[in-house]
């Protein structure tokens, strides 16, 4: 299974507006961070996770093929503002859409032309899947399965693919969670930067420690904001099995358990 990394930013994305610092200034791709989003692909499956206000532009590259499904990890602007923009793809039908219960609600409430029963001609074909964390469930050939994280107080959704699991906008893990990860050798996690603490977001310190404790051998930071520092400079700092995220890296990975 191939695993492209099309946004590593971010709620504000990197650059960031009205900044002028080094990271924002740079010329380097590498410090470029639209906001988070990944693209699952195997022979005959793709598969989104998140779909953020910057999908337009991370899809016009790739070739135009159909996307079987959109895993939703929560509700927040970042992560849901792009699933209109999808709207293209619905000439290969209807897309489906996983999320929790709250998401799913949310995602009604900000789309509400898209569900009903009086749809105007053009809207997006949406599917809406309520899932739970624990529950697994297969998207073509790729086996899916739903972990409890948390994003401050808001319980959101990461989620395991064998040997590979993503997770995004992580504050903290509950230790009963912990072992419905172990065994993951591939791991992409949040990492907002290196110092100055976050309500709601964890830095590159607490994403090494918790990569460690479910054992991961390959972890890759994102959602990263311009505190992280220049591409270069930042992964000077980090340890070996470790590496900063940029936009379009490709991993490579296993998706069996």
């Amino acid at each position: 299974m191939k695993v492209t990394l099309l946004g590593t930013g971010t709620s504000g994305g990197v650059p960031s507006l009205g900044c002028g610092c080094e990271v924002c200034r740079s010329t380097d791709p590498r410090d470029k961070h639209r906001r988070s989003v990944a693209l699952l692909e195997t022979d005959t499956t793709r598969l989104l996770i998140d779909s953020g206000p910057d999908i337009r532009e991370q899809l016009l590259p790739l070739p135009f093929k159909p996307i079987d499904a959109v895993l939703l990890t929560h509700c927040h602007y970042d992560h849901v503002a792009g699933i209109d923009d999808l709207r293209p793809f619905c000439v290969f039908g209807a897309i489906d859409i996983y999320a929790d219960e709250t998401t799913a609600k949310c995602v009604k409430r900000v789309m509400p032309y898209c569900f009903g029963s009086d749809l105007y001609p053009g809207v997006p074909l949406l599917n809406l899947h309520v899932i739970q964390p624990h529950e697994p469930f297969k998207v073509g050939d790729i086996d899916v399965f739903p972990v409890r994280v948390m994003h401050d107080n808001m319980p959101i959704l990461g989620y395991r693919f064998g040997e590979f699991a993503y997770i995004t906008d992580m504050k903290r893990i509950e230790d009963t969670e912990l072992p419905y990860l172990f065994d993951v050798k591939t791991l992409v996690v949040n990492a907002l930067r290196f110092t100055k603490e976050h309500h709601s977001h964890q830095l590159v310190k607490d994403a090494i420690r918790f990569a460690h404790d479910i054992g991961a051998e390959d972890v890759y930071l994102t959602h990263v904001c311009h505190h992280i520092g220049l591409y270069t400079e930042a992964s000077a700092k980090l340890p070996d099995g470790v590496k900063l995220g940029y936009d379009g890296m490709t991993i490579n990975v296993s998706s069996f358990y």
